[in-house]
Parts: C-alpha cells; sequence; structure tokens
C-alpha cells in the first residue's frame, strides 16, 4: 500500500495513443502549411537607365511639310488603351473596333484562356475539397456451406447495397497546390498572350492602313511620271522625224518609259495585297472586303509620343509579362516534382447499408462503415530524382526565355527611338530637296510662258517634283509607322 501511494500511476495505453494521434495531428497542420520547393519571385527589373548607348533627343527634327511636326518624347502620363486614335483616323478606329470583335486569331486566345481557367478551376475543385461520391450496387450469389466445412445445400441470394464515400488528400507536402500554382501560372500566360495579340492587331492593322496610303500615293505618282516620259517620248519621235533628233535619243526615252510602265504592276499589286490583308485582319474574306480606300489625308502626326523607363517596360510589355507566368509555372512544377519525394496522405470515409432486397436497403439493411488512412513514402523510385531534375531544367530554360525575351524587347524599343529620330531628319532632307525642285519647276514654268525654256525642260522638271514625291510620300507614311511601332515597344495602353 505504501508503494501504491508514493509511485505515480502508469500511463494507460489509451492515453498514451491519444497523446502520439495529437502529436502526429500537430506535424501534420504544420506540414501542410508549407509547400514543397522555393516560392516564386518576381525577376528584378533590368539595371539600365535608358535604351540607347547614347541618349536619345526628347524632340526630333522639324520640316514644313505633311507629317513634318517636330514629335516630342514624354515620359509619365499614361499611354491611352486605345493608342490608335492618337492618328486621327476614324475610319482606322472602326476597323480595329470591328477586328476585335470579329478576329479568329483574339477567338482562338480567347477559347485558349477560357480552357486553362477551367482547368485551374476543374483542379482546384477536385484537390482542394474532399470528394464525395454514391455508389448504389447489386449482385448475385452463391454460398455452398461445404467450403466452411458445413452440410447442407448450396445456397443462392441476392446482395444489394448502397454506400456514400468520402475521399481526401491531406497534401502533406503541397504538391497540389503547387499543381493549382502551375495552372494559375498558366491561365495569367492566356491572358498576357490576348493582350499581346490585340495590341499584335491593332498595330499590324494601322501599319497595314498606312501602307495602303503610302502605295496609292506612290502609284498616283508613278503614273504621273509615266504619262510624262509618254509625252516626252512623243515629242522625241516627232523630233526623229524633222531630222532634228537621233533615233538613239528616243531609243533612250523609249526605255526610260518602259521601265517606269513596268513599276505600275507592282505598285497595284502591293495596293491589293495590302488591302486583303485589311480584310483578313478584320475577319474577312479578300473577295468581300470592304476596305476603306486610305490615304495620308486620313492621318495626324501625334506630336507627343510616350516613353517608359525600362524597369516599368517589362511590367507592362505583355509578351515580357506571358514570359514571366512561364517562370512562374515553370518554378511551381519544380515544386511540383520536390513534393513527390515526400510522404503522401490519403484518407477516405465510407457509409453505407446491405440488404438482402432492394426495399429493405434503406430500412431494414445492415449498415456498413469503414475509415481508411494511408500514408506512402517512396523508398526506392530512380524515376522521382529525375523528375525532380527535368523540372529544374525547365526552369532554367524559363529563366533564359525570359531574359530573352527583356532583352529583345529593349532592343526593339532601342531600334524604335532610333527609327523616330533618324527618320524626322530623313524628311527634313527629302522636304529641303521638294522645295527646290518646286522651286525650279516654278522657274521652268515662267521661263515657258516667256517662251525661254521649251515644253521639253517642263516636263523634265515635272518629272523631278514627282520623283521627289514619291520619296516624300514614304517618308511620311514612315513617320506614321514610327509612331505605331512605338506604341507597340511600350506594350500599348494597359487595359
Amino acid at each position: 500500500m505504501e508503494y501504491a501511494k508514493t509511485c505515480p500511476r502508469p500511463i494507460s495505453l489509451e492515453r498514451r495513443l491519444a497523446a502520439t494521434y495529437l502529436a502526429a495531428g500537430l506535424v501534420i497542420a504544420g506540414l501542410a502549411g508549407c509547400a514543397a520547393g522555393p516560392d516564386f519571385q518576381r525577376p528584378t527589373a533590368p539595371d539600365v537607365t535608358r535604351y540607347t548607348a547614347t541618349p536619345v533627343a526628347d524632340r526630333t527634327a522639324s520640316a514644313p511639310t505633311q507629317f513634318g511636326e517636330a514629335q516630342r518624347l514624354v515620359e509619365g502620363p499614361p499611354i491611352e488603351t486605345q493608342w490608335w486614335q492618337s492618328l486621327g483616323s476614324s475610319a482606322l478606329d472602326g476597323l480595329i473596333d470591328e477586328a476585335f470583335h470579329v478576329s479568329p486569331t483574339l477567338a482562338s486566345i480567347s477559347a485558349n484562356l477560357r480552357q486553362a481557367q477551367e482547368l485551374l478551376a476543374a483542379q482546384a475543385g477536385s484537390t482542394k475539397y474532399p470528394q464525395a461520391d454514391v455508389a448504389l450496387g447489386s449482385q448475385r450469389q452463391q454460398m455452398s456451406p461445404s467450403s466452411q466445412g458445413l452440410s447442407g445445400d448450396a445456397r443462392l441470394f441476392s446482395l444489394y447495397n448502397a454506400s456514400v464515400g468520402v475521399h481526401y488528400n491531406l497534401d502533406l507536402a503541397g504538391g497540389n497546390r503547387r499543381a493549382l500554382e502551375a495552372l494559375a501560372a498558366r491561365a495569367d500566360y492566356r491572358r498576357f498572350e490576348l493582350n499581346a495579340a490585340r495590341l499584335t492587331l491593332a498595330g499590324n492593322l494601322a501599319t497595314a492602313a498606312i501602307t495602303r496610303a503610302r502605295i496609292a500615293a506612290q502609284l498616283e505618282a508613278t503614273t504621273a511620271i509615266f504619262r510624262m516620259q509618254d509625252e516626252q517620248l512623243r515629242i522625241a519621235h516627232e523630233r526623229v522625224r524633222i531630222g532634228q533628233a537621233s533615233p538613239d535619243e528616243a531609243l533612250s526615252l523609249q526605255a526610260q518609259a518602259e521601265q517606269t510602265r513596268a513599276e505600275l504592276p507592282a505598285l497595284r499589286k502591293q495596293l491589293q495585297q495590302t488591302e486583303h490583308l485589311l480584310a483578313v485582319l478584320t475577319g474577312r474574306a479578300p473577295s468581300k472586303g470592304d476596305i476603306p480606300a486610305f490615304t495620308l489625308a486620313d492621318f495626324t502626326l501625334p506630336v507627343e509620343l510616350p516613353l517608359v523607363v525600362p524597369s516599368e517596360l517589362v511590367r507592362r510589355r505583355p509578351d515580357i509579362q506571358a514570359s514571366e507566368a512561364l517562370l512562374h509555372a515553370a518554378n511551381a512544377d519544380y515544386g511540383v516534382a520536390v513534393a513527390k519525394l515526400y510522404p503522401q496522405i490519403n484518407l477516405s470515409a465510407n457509409l453505407g447499408s446491405q440488404a438482402l432486397t432492394a426495399g429493405a436497403l434503406f430500412g431494414g439493411g445492415s449498415a456498413v462503415w469503414g475509415l481508411v488512412a494511408q500514408l506512402t513514402q517512396p523508398l526506392f523510385n530512380p524515376g522521382l530524382p529525375a523528375e525532380k531534375r527535368a523540372a529544374l531544367a525547365g526552369f532554367d530554360a524559363a529563366a533564359a526565355n525570359y531574359q530573352s525575351v527583356v532583352l529583345e524587347s529593349l532592343r526593339n524599343v532601342a531600334d524604335t527611338l532610333r527609327a523616330v529620330e533618324s527618320d524626322a531628319q530623313t524628311l527634313t532632307a527629302l522636304a529641303a530637296a521638294d522645295m527646290a525642285a518646286q522651286a525650279s519647276l516654278q522657274s521652268v514654268e515662267r521661263q515657258y510662258r516667256l517662251g525661254a525654256a521649251s515644253y521639253l525642260q517642263l516636263l523634265i522638271a515635272q518629272q523631278q517634283v514627282q520623283s521627289i514625291r514619291i520619296n516624300m510620300v514614304a517618308a511620311q507614311a514612315q513617320r506614321l509607322v514610327d509612331s505605331v511601332a512605338l506604341y507597340q515597344a511600350l506594350g500599348g495602353g494597359v487595359s
């Protein structure tokens, strides 16, 4: 009795089991809050403050001609979502709005986005919450007493059962959460891909409309040159007939005229191909494309162009954002591969009823239930470490691809900024040449009216003006195209 008073009472088996279960539950709860693999960290912005080795002028050259206004690069104000409206063409605005609604390319990418979002929802529904199933069944059995060492005839009976089962993966290592993270990142990728497609579609439509206007103006000028050369050739033939010129002079002029004539079909082909492109971009067949006849007079040159610093560019360009989303997905895929190396716990429970008749199934049947907890830990599976290494290699590839996309984006902006600067200077020089040619033509016209210059000299002066006009039109259109390209390079307006 004294011993019983002085010695502590032994801990019962039930209390030991309860303590063990409690400790295991705390460990599981603590592990369940973690996820295998490193958490994703957004790549740092590039450590550069400008796009080009030497500074770009914040104001371009100007010229006294159409689209010769000086353009200023303005840093700070947000880029308009519908940036193409700065070109001042209502017809272009209508085409782009129509294309956004009917483009099969956008429809395809939108469907891919919906698919990615639904796959995410499906995976979340099957892993974040327990799964419950209802089962109904019947079977016909024959039991022989002799199989159990008993005597008697075989018995034939039916067995009906109904049950509800619940299953849940405890996601101890966070593999399911990493898988959901990867699917969410891929849904983000599809969303950024859609933004990039919209930006590209708007840029392609604007560029094609400007190209159509340029080709139409160049076709008009080339046709005028051909008419003048044909008239000049007619005069040469008349001079040969009366003996004032040699046949070689007429042959030389004929060669020039035929060379100009050969340029006309090529320009018409380019014009028609551009109209076909505009039709297809707006979701129409080329044969049914009611495309506006764009001319350069339909457009205005934006006098202020946006500019963002490189650190902001990587946060707004959709192709960079899409590449970052793929990097995020690769990081999560690595976490999934790591989680497979850790224990997996699956819980399941079922509750049902069994009866010999269907009528007694829900009233007088026998209750059947079961609880199952299963812990699995890979011991020898050489494929799992290889899968982890493959996922890590995929992450490295995604990281390298991200760096490549960023560098290409910086180069794209740098090239466009230089184009804005140099093409303005080109137009300035051509405007000076045009002014000189116009002044020369006016002088020849005065002399012609006074009889001091021949009709042939007048034709030559007119051809010179039209030749310079062809180059002027190209330079004017290029300034519009450069503006479109800069909007695209900066990622457009963020919606």
